[in-house]
């Protein structure tokens, strides 16, 4: 009978994988189609005109550092009115890059940069324009900018495993051994910092805020190697275009856009080494109008991550009209992710035509009190899972934030401000081929998961359905091969099974 039940999954899987991409589907037919008013996303358009970086004194010969010439080509196609800086084939060694309003950084077929490992080079700068916190310049950032764009099928490399720590369990013995012949190793043991600065930088950041409340940026530079930026920063810019080129070894997160409008990510490659610490892939926080389509993303922590800051006073969420299609995620915590930080509130999402391959957990929504808000009308569907190592669905608002170095600690579930809820989420047309469980949800007893519709789900896994503290969930159509019982539930009311 087992055989035979496999044998409809896998009929089943392929029927499924070919009528998804029976047609090309391109951005404007997934704007169309979303299940909610998406509004158009309005691309960056650049004047006629080329600045090369070669007529700015920058050598690819991989030795010459280049930043001066980044900055000067940079600065003289804004002050152009805007156009194409141009990266030609070649290995360029750089310090942090500045984007500029109307520019198009565009790097040419054979196009390498190489962010140096000399963190003297990369400046304590505030983390926005109207921040009070400080970090260091990332590798490629912009602060309120209009009209910019990443485009051209080169790579850019972030020099992360200059900034990262490496946990020991993550590595093999091969790894650990080439890993630890630079840098220092925890007392314990179990960690690689690359320098004694990233190590003990959190202690250090304490004792600076106990001596003053307004410390400046001078004071953080012993804490530089700790910080760690993001690789690829913007904050408040609109009109934003990445496309086709390649964005490696982040220092954190690969590409962290917050607080951006009319954002397209379109045919990009993001990968980390799965060990990454904090190597998220994508992270769209706080942005509204945000398309991102047929990308291929492979990290150390969340794939394609949706994360809404918290303000005084939300009265909307700070995140909203948000589309992910045909995109493929391979190693990640999780596929398409959810929080943790979801306090600003977040709505109107659609995920489709997505592959999951070997992430921890396929779908992942997470949050926990303290840190959490309203997230609605959640749309997913038609995604393809396979290998998944823990859950293929999760909902989770016990959220474990564990930094490198530290213990796991109980999360609160008592605050009263700030609890998240999560409710209004379609999840259609999914299959997975292997999960150690097919679906778990785990609520708050002050604020369960509710309102959760499940329709025409097949996943063969290990466990089944388990659910504690949720109401009104859905399931319609859903089969689930497992050799355990497949439903448990505990503090859960209105449960509908049919069909």
């Amino acid at each position: 009978m087992k055989s035979i039940l496999n044998s409809l999954f896998l009929s089943s899987l392929l029927l499924f994988s070919g009528n998804s991409y029976s047609q090309e589907k391109n951005i404007g037919y997934y704007i169309q189609h979303a299940p909610f008013k998406m509004p158009d996303v309005v691309v960056p358009e650049f004047a006629d005109k080329k600045f090369s970086i070669s007529d700015y004194g920058a050598a690819n010969d991989g030795k010459t550092l280049c930043t001066q010439a980044f900055a000067k080509a940079i600065d003289a196609c804004t002050n152009a009115g805007g156009g194409s800086v141009i990266v030609p084939a070649g290995i360029w060694l750089t310090g942090p890059i500045e984007l500029k309003s109307n520019v198009d950084l565009h790097l040419e077929h054979g196009a390498f940069i190489q962010f140096t490992k000399d963190h003297t080079q990369y400046p304590i700068i505030k983390a926005g324009s109207k921040s009070n916190a400080f970090t260091p310049a990332s590798p490629i950032y912009g602060y309120d900018l209009v009209n910019i764009a990443i485009t051209g099928d080169g790579i850019i490399d972030g020099a992360g495993d200059s900034w990262r720590p490496v946990k020991k369990e993550k590595t093999n013995a091969g790894q650990w051994s080439d890993i630890t012949k630079t840098g220092v190793i925890s007392k314990d043991g179990k960690v690689w910092w690359p320098s004694f600065e990233a190590m003990n930088g959190e202690e250090y950041l304490k004792r600076v805020k106990e001596k003053s409340t307004k410390p400046a940026a001078e004071d953080y530079l012993p804490a530089r190697d700790y910080l760690r930026p993001y690789m690829l920063y913007l904050v408040n810019c609109s009109n934003v275009l990445i496309e086709s080129v390649t964005l490696r070894n982040s220092p954190k997160f690969v590409f962290y856009p917050n607080r951006c409008t009319n954002l397209t990510m379109n045919r990009v490659s993001v990968y980390n080494d799965w060990w990454a610490q904090n190597g998220d892939g994508i992270d769209i926080s706080a942005c509204k109008n945000v398309v991102v389509y047929k990308c291929n993303v492979n990290a150390g922590d969340d794939g394609i991550c949706m994360k809404s800051s918290g303000l005084k006073d939300v009265s909307n969420p700070v995140l909203e009209n948000i589309i992910i299609a045909g995109c493929t995620v391979f190693r990640a915590h999780g596929g398409f992710v959810v929080g943790s930080n979801t306090d600003g509130g977040m709505e109107n999402i659609y995920v489709s035509d997505c592959n999951f391959i070997g992430t921890d957990i396929g779908i992942r929504i997470k949050s926990n009190a303290g840190r959490g808000g309203l997230v609605k009308n959640i749309y997913v569907d038609n995604i393809m899972m396979k290998n998944i190592v823990h859950e293929a669905i999760s909902f989770n608002t016990y959220y474990e934030d564990v930094p490198a170095g530290k213990d796991v600690k109980d999360v609160k579930t008592t605050v009263a401000d700030k609890v998240p809820e999560f409710t209004e989420f379609h999840i259609s047309n999914i299959r997975c081929d292997g999960a150690k469980q097919a679906i778990s949800i785990v609520g708050l007893p002050q604020q369960p998961v509710h309102h959760i519709y499940f329709e025409n789900i097949q996943i063969k896994a290990n466990k089944g359905f388990d659910c504690t503290e949720a109401s009104d969930i859905d399931l319609k159509k859903v089969t689930i091969i497992s050799s355990q019982p497949i439903y448990n539930t505990n503090g859960c009311k209105n449960i509908n099974v049919h069909d």
